[in-house]
């Protein structure tokens, strides 16, 4: 399933060894994307521009039916689910999505209000990697998508033209809606489909209710134990905080710091013994039932 035509003819010769190495390498490349970031990121200025004159707002509703209909938030473990196998089995459904990402692909959203814009990349950015995912499914990670020098991975994949400019995933994220909004609780809005990642929600953004679904992401990752907890006299935290530790602070104290504002009672009493953690880890496998 493609969204865009993207083909590159691979030469039909004997690759020598070092050769496929390298390409081997290349390939890998997207798969170290939790290599930590000590910079912030970089934004693309084309894109920092907004019309706050516009009143125009943007209809995710086929988003959002999607989103309640695949999304199961009842799991036990409390990290949602998303049944992409059911959705690679619905033609009218995947049709939905495809018709919703090439909607939104058709506007400029430097035309729209600062709020209004953030919703778009969000819900964009969250729809495609359902989409990504769904077009390699069955995978037991999203880490697991075929990637070569030819076929890059899913973040650095040119999956749709918006404005005449290709955007990937990691356009979305690290060019666009870190650096243009510097809100930490980015972090907790986009899905990287993996159970370590913030949970995807069942509901589609939107300007009106911006706050909410971010404070509300925030509160319900920081508060289970995949983003926080004390074992052995341990501090370990979600590998996100220090992938990101530029925008959670700075520092390690910084980021239990961001813990400390979100945290209910019971983690709270425990940060307060702690100005670092001891460790981070991260689970890649799908999140799918």
């Amino acid at each position: 399933m493609k969204l865009r035509k993207n083909s590159m003819a691979v030469p039909r010769h004997r690759f020598s060894l070092n050769l496929a190495v390298f390409v081997l390498i290349l390939g890998g490349y997207s798969l170290f994307s939790e290599v930590k970031a000590t910079e912030g990121p970089e934004v693309d200025s084309f894109w920092d521009v907004k019309d706050d004159s516009s009143s125009e707002e943007l209809d995710h509703t086929v988003w959002n039916n999607l989103l309640t209909q695949f999304v199961d938030d009842e799991h036990d473990s409390g990290v949602n689910r998303f049944d992409y196998g059911a959705l690679k089995a619905s033609s009218d459904h995947l049709n939905q999505l495809r018709n919703y990402v090439l909607g939104l692909a058709e506007m400029d959203p430097r035309t729209l209000t600062k709020d209004v814009q953030m919703a778009y990349w969000i819900n964009l950015y969250n729809a495609l990697t359902v989409w990504v995912v769904t077009s390699d499914y069955p995978v037991e990670s999203i880490r697991d998508i075929n990637s070569s020098v030819f076929r890059p991975g899913p973040w650095k994949r040119k999956l749709l033209t918006i404005a005449e400019k290709s955007i990937t995933l990691d356009n979305i994220e690290h060019n666009i809606l870190r650096p243009i909004w510097k809100d930490p609780r980015i972090h907790y809005a986009v899905n990287c489909a993996s159970i370590g990642c913030p949970n995807l929600i069942k509901q589609a953004f939107r300007a009106d209710n911006l706050e909410e679904l971010l404070d509300k992401g925030a509160r319900e990752y920081i508060n289970h134990s995949r983003a926080a907890r004390v074992e052995d006299g341990k501090l370990i935290v979600s590998s996100i905080y220090e992938w990101f530790q530029v925008d959670f602070g700075g520092s390690e104290h910084g980021v239990i710091e961001h813990l400390r504002t979100y945290a209910e009672a019971d983690l709270l009493s425990k940060l307060e013994q702690f100005d670092e953690y001891d460790n981070d880890d991260y689970n890649w496998k799908l999140n799918a039932p």
